[in-house]
């Protein structure tokens, strides 16, 4: 079983549903804590039953979920089926995934020497090294509380932005995160790249991308 491109899982039409570059992610509000717990049992049992088995986090007015194959190292039928599963069982529930509240954050460190600086935030995070080489990520929390980080390659010219955020949305988010931060003071640097990402300044000049699957099968 081969990993799914973006257009892939576009076609397959799943409503509530974000890709980022390894997973299949949504988060379900609920009235209550209890009505969280009984979705997330559901949840648990169609996953024995298919023999494939999602990340949950409950919270107490939320159950977020996502859905990746660790042996493929991104997305496969397993997943998208599976999500049409969940989203049957939240639908019996009178919930509903939804997309719009769900992004994950990656950092990266521009750096002209990889492998002198990783060792040290490898160590001081307490992270570990990822063996995905294909989206750029070098350092993991095993734990999935913090951030992916990974290294870019840059030169050693001053001044630089040594660290920049690299936020992974549903497509259908960029404009109004891009309209919001215009409002609030920032502005748009670039989208030259767009729509694989958008680059957003802060008004001292600190840089985000906002990044999302689209043309990166092709481009990236």
């Amino acid at each position: 079983m081969t990993s799914l491109t973006g257009q892939q899982i576009a076609g397959e039409g799943l409503t509530g549903w974000a890709y980022f570059y390894d997973s299949l992610e949504t988060r379900i509000a609920t009235p209550d804590f209890a009505a969280g717990l009984a979705l997330v049992a559901a949840i648990g049992a169609a996953a024995e039953q298919a023999g494939h088995h999602p990340d949950v986090n409950l919270r107490h007015r939320h159950v977020h979920v996502r859905l990746t194959s660790h042996d493929e190292q991104g997305v496969t039928t397993r997943d998208v089926q599976l999500a049409r599963a969940i989203s049957g069982l939240a639908a019996d529930a009178g919930l509903r995934p939804a997309s719009g509240p769900v992004s994950r954050l990656d950092i990266a460190l521009d750096t002209p020497d990889r492998k002198q600086v990783l060792p040290f935030w490898e160590a001081v995070f307490g992270l570990v090294r990822d063996g995905n080489a294909d989206p750029g990520i070098d350092l993991t929390d095993p734990a999935d509380r913090l951030p992916t980080l990974w290294f870019q390659q840059s030169g050693d010219e001053e001044p630089r932005q040594r660290w920049h955020h690299d936020l992974w949305l549903d497509p259908a988010e960029v404009q109004p995160r891009i309209d919001a931060a215009i409002a609030a003071g920032g502005r748009l640097v670039s989208d030259e790249r767009a729509p694989a990402y958008w680059i957003l300044a802060d008004p001292e000049g600190n840089k985000i991308c906002l990044c999302t699957w689209q043309t990166r099968d092709q481009a990236i």
